[in-house]
C-alpha cells in the first residue's frame, strides 16, 4: 500500500489482511523496535510512483515479510535530520516528552534484496501530504526509521485462479502478491491509474493478464474497478484480492459477497486510503 490523502497517490500495505487464501503467518508475535535506516538510492518507477532502497546494518527480518504485508515508516519532523525513536512496550510505542514525533504512515514493502541489503518502499507522490514531500525530496544519505513487518496474509499456493484489483494506492501490494503465485495458478488483475504513464510491468511466474484501466475523471475513485468487478467471471476455484479506497472498496465488497456470491474465505478487501483522511488505519477489510 502508499500513503494517499484525496487522491490515489501508493503503496497501502496491511496489518491482517482476514480471509481469503490465508494461511497463518505473523499470529501473535511482539511488536519489534523500528530500525533506523539510511537511503540508498532514489528512482521513479513512473512520474508519480518513487522507489525508494533504504540500508541498515540488518534487515533480514523485513526478507520475511508476507505478500502484500506492511511496514511503518517514520519520516522526520519538520527541522529533523533523524527522526525521533519510540520504545516500544507491551502496550505500544512510548515517545520522549520533550522530541517532536515524527510522521508515521503504512507502506507495503515492495522487495527485500539480502544481496545488498536493502529494502524498496514505494511512494506515490500526490502534492501536499508529509510523506509525498519527503518522497519528492529524498536522496541517499537521508535518515529515516521503519518498523515491522507486519500482516499475517499469505497467497495460499494450492488456489488455482486470483481475480485482482486495485488503485495505484495497491500497486507495490499487488506486485508482491504476483510475485508469490506459482506457476500453477493464473490471475486477472484490474489496475486503475490516472493515465498510461502511470503503467508499470508487473511479472509474475504464474499466467497474468493485466488490465489497466484510465481514470474517467479525476475524482472517479474505483469506479472502473466496481465495473470489472460487476463483469468478473468468478468461478468456484477463484479467490479475489482487492484494495483501493476505502468507501468504494466496500461496494465492490458487497458486490462480490452478493452478486457474484464469493464466500467470505475467498474474499479480500483492503481499505488503502479515504478521501479526505491524512492517515488512514492499516486495519480497515473493508467488512462493515
Amino acid at each position: 500500500m502508499t500513503d494517499q490523502t484525496n487522491a490515489p497517490t501508493a503503496s497501502g500495505g496491511s496489518g491482517n489482511e482476514g480471509s481469503g487464501g490465508t494461511t497463518g503467518g505473523g499470529v501473535g508475535r511482539r511488536r519489534q523496535p523500528p530500525v533506523l535506516v539510511e537511503v540508498a538510492s532514489v528512482t521513479h518507477v513512473t512520474p508519480r510512483l518513487v522507489s525508494v532502497r533504504v540500508t541498515a546494518e540488518d534487515l533480514s527480518r523485513f526478507g520475511e515479510a508476507a505478500p502484500t504485508a506492511h511496514i511503518k515508516v517514520f519520516l522526520p519532523a519538520p527541522g529533523q535530520d533523524v527522526p525521533t525513536m519510540p520504545i516500544i512496550t507491551p502496550e505500544g510505542r512510548v515517545w520522549p516528552e520533550d522530541q517532536l514525533r515524527p510522521t508515521v504512515r503504512t507502506y507495503t514493502p515492495r522487495a527485500y534484496d539480502p544481496d545488498t541489503n536493502t529494502l524498496e518502499v514505494q511512494f506515490l507522490l500526490h502534492g501536499e501530504g508529509p510523506a509525498s514531500e519527503w518522497a519528492q525530496n529524498a536522496a541517499p544519505g537521508d535518515k529515516l526509521a521503519i518498523g515491522g513487518p507486519g500482516g499475517r496474509f499469505n497467497a495460499d499456493p494450492s488456489v488455482a485462479r486470483w481475480w485482482i484489483a486495485g488503485d495505484e494506492s495497491a500497486l507495490p501490494a499487488v506486485g508482491t502478491l504476483l510475485d508469490s503465485l506459482p506457476a500453477s495458478a493464473s490471475a486477472e488483475v484490474h489496475l486503475e491509474v490516472e493515465g498510461p504513464e502511470d503503467e508499470i510491468p508487473l511479472t509474475s511466474a504464474a499466467p497474468v493478464t493485466v488490465v489497466w484501466h484510465h481514470r474517467r475523471s479525476g475524482d472517479a475513485f474505483g469506479t472502473a474497478l466496481y465495473d470489472a468487478a460487476a463483469e468478473a467471471t468468478i468461478t468456484e476455484d477463484t479467490h479475489v484480492w482487492v484494495a483501493c479506497e476505502a468507501s468504494m472498496v466496500r461496494r465492490i465488497r458487497s458486490l462480490m459477497l452478493a452478486d457474484n456470491e464469493v464466500p467470505v474465505s475467498r474474499l479480500v478487501t483492503r481499505g488503502y486510503w479515504r478521501i479526505g483522511a491524512s492517515d488512514h488505519p492499516d486495519h480497515d477489510y473493508g467488512e462493515d
